[in-house]
């Protein structure tokens, strides 16, 4: 029953997510689109939803058994993706839709070493907001925090790989190339979510 709660809670993470990714394609002006795709990010921690992207950044924090749980929600969002995905579809925002073909090519175009570094960049950015979100003692700290990372990664174009299974389903620009690149992409988020988590355990350990 708790895998299944998890799994759930991933799906509507990922239909949030995507919901985000909605917003941002409906924007004709590239700082109102990053700035409203974080909705996607403050409905997951507000609603105590299951995102991988943020998951995974306490995976060293956790008993080994939290990393089969990271898989299931990564599944989960999948899942949440493809469904909003292919609902877009059936819709009217054909503009929206074009605008996820020509994204999802631009990804599909880039370099694996490329989609690699971003897709760090992009978790660093995640990590921030949502440990600003947990620990941050002031409301507004707590929510600028959240929409500042959030904001950024969107704004510069780093690889975010529940986001982009969004796209790619929104696109219908499913191959073996965006499934290596999805899995290249959840690499790089997982490296990228437990670097600042690691340096900090390393500097525990350091100090007398």
């Amino acid at each position: 029953m708790k895998h299944l709660v998890t799994f759930v809670y991933a799906v509507l993470a990922g239909a949030a997510i995507s919901i985000g990714g909605i917003a941002n394609l409906c924007s004709d002006n590239k700082a109102v689109g990053a700035a409203l795709f974080s909705v996607g990010l403050f409905a997951v921690c507000t609603l105590g939803l299951a995102l991988f992207t943020g998951k995974v950044c306490y995976l060293f924090d956790n008993p080994p058994a939290y990393a089969a749980s990271c898989l299931l929600i990564w599944a989960g969002n999948l899942t949440g993706t493809l469904l909003m995905g292919w609902a877009l579809r059936l819709t009217r925002l054909q503009a929206a839709i074009e605008k996820a073909g020509a994204l999802s090519s631009q990804k599909l175009g880039d370099s694996p070493l490329s989609i690699f570094i971003l897709a760090i960049f992009c978790n660093i950015l995640i990590y921030l907001a949502v440990e600003s979100y947990r620990q941050n003692p002031h409301q507004l700290g707590k929510y600028l925090g959240l929409f500042l990372g959030v904001a950024v990664f969107v704004f510069s174009g780093m690889e975010h790989c529940v986001a982009n299974m969004f796209y790619f389903t929104a696109a219908n620009a499913w191959g073996p190339r965006a499934i290596g690149y999805i899995l290249l992409m959840t690499a790089g988020n997982a490296l990228g979510g437990v670097l600042f988590p690691l340096c900090r355990k390393l500097k525990e350990k350091a100090e007398p």
